[in-house]
Order: C-alpha cells, then sequence, then structure tokens
C-alpha cells in the first residue's frame, strides 16, 4: 500500500495544519498521503468507514458509536495533546459556552429560556456534553427557550455574533483556532460556562491498512514532537504532541452520552 488517503470532520479552520502535518508524515514514510476534503463530511466519513479512506480525524461521540458497533472497520491511531496548559498535558479538550459580550449572561443558569444554537447531533463538544450537563444539573431539554441546529461550531458563532443566537457550546480548540486568526472576536464574546473535560478527537485508520503501516503511522505521529521541523508544524496549530490512545480513554464519552439519552433538545 503506497497510497493512503486521509479526511477531517473536524473544524475547516485546522485543515492547513492538518495538510502540513500529513506532508511531512508522506515525506517520513515515503507514502503518498492525498487529504480528501470535498463534499460534505458526512460522505467522507462514510467512506471512511467502508474503507474508500483509510485515516481520518473523527470526533469523539462517532467514534465510540463505530467502535461499539460489530460492523466498525476503524481503530484508534493517535490522539493530539493541545499546548496550552489548560489541557494539562494531556489528549483532552472542553466545550466553552459563549455568549455575546454585550449579553446579560453571566453563568450557564442564565441561559434558562434563551436561545441555544448546536454543530449537529453527532457533536460530543456541540451537542452531546450540553444534553450531558443538562442532566447532570437536573434540567430537561426544555431549559432553552430556542434550540437551533446551526452545522457546524463557525456558522453556530457566526449566529451568535449575528444576533440570531443567545449561546453555544464550541469545541475549545476550534473557538481558540479562531481568536488566534481574528483577535478581535475576544472583545466580541465571553465565556460564560466551561463544559469539560473530554476525551479529545482521535485520529483513527481503517483496519483494512496493513500492521506494518500502522505501526510506522502510529511511530511517525507520536515522535513528531521530537525534532525542531515537527515542533514547528504542531506549533502552527497550538499542539504540543500526538499520543498513543486506547478504546478505553473514550469510556467517559460513553458515560456522558448514557446519562444524555434522557435529555431531547
Amino acid at each position: 500500500m503506497d497510497r493512503l488517503r486521509f479526511t477531517s470532520s473536524q473544524a475547516p479552520n485546522a485543515s492547513e495544519v492538518v495538510g502540513a502535518i500529513l506532508e511531512q508524515l508522506s515525506h517520513q514514510l515515503g507514502i503518498s498521503i492525498d487529504f480528501i476534503a470535498k463534499g460534505g463530511w458526512q460522505a467522507r466519513e462514510a467512506a471512511l468507514d467502508a474503507g474508500e479512506i483509510q485515516l481520518g480525524w473523527i470526533c469523539g461521540l462517532p467514534y465510540v458509536l463505530k467502535a461499539d458497533s460489530l460492523k466498525s472497520g476503524i481503530r484508534l491511531l493517535a490522539a493530539p495533546v493541545m499546548a496550552d496548559a489548560r489541557y494539562q498535558n494531556r489528549p483532552i479538550y472542553y466545550s466553552d459556552v459563549v455568549v455575546r459580550a454585550d449579553s446579560p449572561f453571566n453563568s450557564f443558569a442564565d441561559l434558562r429560556g434563551a436561545a441555544w444554537a448546536y454543530n449537529e447531533p453527532l457533536s460530543h463538544s456541540g451537542y452531546n456534553i450540553t444534553r450531558y450537563h443538562l442532566a447532570t444539573i437536573g434540567e430537561t431539554g426544555r431549559f432553552f427557550g430556542q434550540i437551533r441546529q446551526a452545522g457546524s461550531h463557525e456558522r453556530a458563532l457566526k449566529l451568535l455574533l449575528r444576533g440570531r443566537t443567545d449561546a453555544a457550546a464550541l469545541d475549545s480548540t476550534v473557538l481558540e483556532t479562531e481568536l488566534r486568526a481574528r483577535p478581535e472576536l475576544s472583545e466580541q464574546i465571553r465565556v460564560v460556562a466551561t463544559l469539560g473535560p473530554s476525551p479529545i478527537p482521535p485520529w483513527v485508520v481503517h483496519t483494512s491498512v496493513p500492521e506494518d503501516i500502522y505501526q510506522a503511522l502510529q511511530s511517525a505521529l507520536t515522535q513528531l514532537h521530537n525534532d525542531d521541523e515537527g515542533r514547528a508544524l504542531l506549533a502552527a496549530g497550538a499542539l504540543a504532541r500526538f499520543t498513543s490512545v486506547e478504546d478505553s480513554d473514550y469510556d467517559p464519552i460513553r458515560e456522558m452520552a448514557r446519562q444524555a439519552e434522557a435529555i431531547q433538545l
């Protein structure tokens, strides 16, 4: 196997860094890796499930749903570790609940009856963990006054900035990338609550990939931070390193999904 295809169902604002990392892996391993980004993420993820695409970066919730299926054709490859101190040098991330800077809301509790936007139902950071949080505080799906599906974290942020929703839970890494690209956002929004931490979205590989290639990919990815060139690639995406992970590392998402079942938004 001398050519692999990679896709990501994560936010497009990480694509440039991902592309650079894939180019480095391709150079190190002598394997062509094509970054497939066209078309809806659902179709691309279905191609990953079918083995038509061999590598992917997917949300933790779809990962556990796939892993717990008897028909699963994917396995964990590695997971990113973000550089900021809030991530504790662990493969975790958060859901930051954001509102407009001039809004009257100062806490999650203040959002009772407010308009809420989420990216889509298979998102852990935008949807699943919100339902879990409502369950843990004894609330129901009627907590919010209005709910709308935005389609992505970026679109949820746009709805917020345009005054078409009051709040949303955003993947902390996506929000931080937006803030680095557009520092003026820091004066337009506020974080009023943080949900998590949760296991971070992993990189996965289809089981059709030979074991020797799987091992080579994992080794190259998890050692990327050990040289200057690799550290520079990672730093461009505020990453410290990649680390190997096990299926049990995603048990917290399984448990949150179980408790969230009672809450319908």
